[in-house]
């Protein structure tokens, strides 16, 4: 369970566990929580952390909409280690995400598609190492973030974009 949940503190141990998390959502395509699983797997965390080191339980949870060969399952082992890892119950057992990236980086590699008529996507360099983007992004928003610059941001947000108004009327929201 994430330390934010029990105490309200944010940490970048719960942002890891929810990381965690959100791997395990996309290895078996399941939702975190769902009341309507079986009760043993209601929590996707509590239940991921019992199948995750069998390698045919963890193949059976594995969503079939990924298509897994044998060579794709072991890169999809690996991440589900690594999920494990990221919500390990205490706080201090969770990795920093910058092992997190050392983990993944060798499997963007692996995996970068080779047809790409462009290696550069939305400004982003895709021929760069995972690691290196990820190092020139935290170059390009500094590596302090403060959460009082937000409260000045509403100024630079227009109240609505041009022509809202006009666009439509309450009629069409029903």
């Amino acid at each position: 369970m994430p330390i934010n949940s029990v105490t309200g503190k944010i940490t970048t141990k719960a942002d890891v566990f929810s990381f965690g998390v959100v791997l395990m959502e996309l290895l078996t395509g399941l939702m975190a929580l769902d009341d309507g699983r079986p009760e043993e797997t209601q929590y996707l965390a509590a239940w991921f952390w019992l199948i995750k080191s069998d390698k045919e339980k963890l193949r059976a949870a594995i969503d079939p909409t990924l298509d897994i060969k044998d060579e794709t399952f072991e890169s999809i082992f690996i991440i589900a280690e690594l999920a494990g890892h990221c919500t390990a119950r205490e706080p201090n057992q969770r990795p920093d995400m910058g092992h997190a990236v050392n983990v993944l980086a060798p499997l963007v590699e692996k995996w970068k598609p080779l047809d790409d008529d462009s290696d550069e996507y939305c400004g982003i360099d895709y021929s760069l190492p995972l690691n290196q983007m990820v190092k020139g992004w935290q170059e390009a928003e500094g590596k302090e973030f403060s959460y009082m610059d937000l409260e000045d941001s509403k100024g630079s947000i227009p109240a609505r974009p041009t022509g809202f108004a006009d666009s439509f009327t309450s009629a069409d929201g029903r």
